[in-house]
């Protein structure tokens, strides 16, 4: 991991969504920015979220919030509902949170480098940006903006686990499982599910 060096740029920012693919809920963009040369020294053996359980991600994610406070790393998650999804479709849900997170961090476009998951792009002001097919496994940066963003989905599907007792949102976060459909199919759509997906 962490092939890619920084040169004149001051800042390292890693990009990667979660939820692309369930059938209910948000998607989630994560960015993280390592805010000093040292930094990544603290995420030693740190793996993208899908190599890692939910205790795992949380404990991680428990370091991530520790090392923020502490002003070595700085990151953000945006969200875009499943109404999005449907109204404007997945492509634009994910281009637009990937712009939010970006923008949350207030970081000049000009003083970072931008590593992003293979298949996602940067707004076109960050001009030195590098998309890395399978990066959140490449790249410690996009690794920890995996976690980032899956944790706090995760935790927004476990919110809904408890209003939705008999969808077992907890067990599945949303994706097509066969017990979710069994759901669906026994219990009726909610609010939550994306109607699109109705159409694949």
């Amino acid at each position: 991991m962490n092939r890619l060096k920084l040169t004149k740029y001051r800042y390292l920012i890693g990009i990667d969504e979660v939820g692309r693919g369930p059938i209910a809920g948000p998607v989630a963009v994560g960015a993280f920015v390592f805010l000093n040369t040292a930094a990544a020294k603290l995420f030693r053996g740190v793996k993208e979220s899908k190599q890692l359980n939910e205790k795992q991600r949380e404990e991680w994610f428990s370091r991530i919030l520790d090392a923020q406070k502490s002003g070595d790393i700085d990151f953000r998650v945006a969200f875009k509902s499943e109404r999005i999804i449907d109204r404007l479709g997945l492509t634009w849900a994910i281009r637009s949170a990937l712009e939010s997170s970006l923008n949350g961090l207030e970081i000049d476009p000009n003083s970072c480098q931008v590593l992003l998951d293979g298949g996602l792009k940067a707004p076109a002001e960050y001009v030195n940006q590098c998309t890395i097919i399978k990066g959140d496994e490449k790249e410690k940066v996009i690794a920890l903006a995996s976690i980032c963003a899956k944790v706090l989905r995760d935790r927004k599907m476990n919110k809904l686990a408890v209003k939705h007792l008999e969808y077992g949102f907890e067990k599945h976060k949303g994706y097509g499982t066969k017990a979710h459909y069994e759901a669906i199919n026994r219990l009726g759509m909610l609010s939550v599910h994306r109607r699109s997906f109705l159409t694949k």
